[in-house]
């Protein structure tokens, strides 16, 4: 497998490229494995329920323990990447994260199909169908991930100390809108941020063309996303607009806290994560 065919790339209309490292079959296993023993726990509670119910009703017991089962094995998935944006707890721990194949926001129709189609990758033993799939796709995608047109990434955050290193604005305009920030973090792509703070770092370096060009793609990238009220946006450079997005990001309650976390279902499976 070549390098580059372990990377997702994706173009933004702004001409911006992001390259995405995309998750191996082995790293997938653990994080299979972690969700796995999530599940077991969640399924010994189910059982201690039934187990209570049983005094008073056998049937209803049988009925609650089989719906339950169902909807932990495979809710479990569909919840967690849903809600925590593509990310279940094995794949938090390891860093983890799907993604929309084109780049786009993950839909809940994406998230349920490739958990419902994970029983064919996990076919016949030990997830034999889901690893051929993922070891002979250019983009490593299991069957669940082909038929859902998502991939799964390995997520890399910029080091800290390399943001706090670059000077603030005296004041950030964009700060009063709070919940545009929050909405702005929400959206914004990690491998944005990274090439942001990197352009910020590296701007001396730039001749003027280039750094003129790069920072009006970020800026056209950051300002797809959000819209903030054109009074607080015309007076700002490209430039002064991708350092209050980083400001955002990073250095006033945004990624900083998260960036410090560590690194980020009865089912067997080769890497059905």
């Amino acid at each position: 497998m070549t390098p580059n065919a372990a990377q997702l790339r994706i173009r933004l209309p702004e001409g911006v490229t992001l390259r995405l490292p995309l998750a191996g079959p082995l790293i997938r296993l653990v994080a299979f494995s972690l969700d796995t023993f999530v599940i077991m726990v969640m399924t010994g509670i189910l059982t201690r329920v039934v187990e209570a119910i049983k005094a008073f009703s056998g049937s209803w017991a049988y009925a609650i323990y089989a719906i339950g089962y169902f909807v932990i094995g495979t809710g479990y998935g569909i919840l967690c990447e849903h809600f925590w944006k593509g990310q279940t707890v094995g794949k938090w721990l390891l860093g983890l994260r799907v993604l929309d194949r084109t780049g786009l926001e993950l839909q809940f129709t994406q998230v349920a199909l490739r958990n419902v189609l994970r029983f064919v990758d996990t076919l016949p033993a030990w997830g034999l169908v889901g690893g051929i799939f993922i070891l002979c796709t250019e983009h490593r995608q299991r069957l669940g991930d082909l038929a859902a047109g998502t991939v799964v990434i390995r997520e890399r955050r910029a080091e800290l100390r390399d943001v706090s290193a670059l000077n603030r604005a005296k004041y950030n305009s964009f700060l009063k809108h709070q919940v545009l920030c929050a909405r702005l973090r929400k959206l914004a792509a990690p491998e944005a941020g990274a090439v942001a703070v990197e352009a910020l770092r590296r701007r001396d370096s730039l001749n003027d063309a280039d750094r003129i060009r790069l920072f009006d793609a970020l800026a056209a990238y950051f300002l797809s996303l959000v819209e903030f009220p054109p009074e607080d946006i015309e007076p700002l450079g490209s430039e002064q607009i991708v350092r209050n997005v980083v400001e955002i990001l990073y250095l006033r309650g945004g990624r900083e806290k998260a960036a410090a976390r560590p690194p980020q279902m009865s089912h067997r499976g080769f890497a059905a994560s």
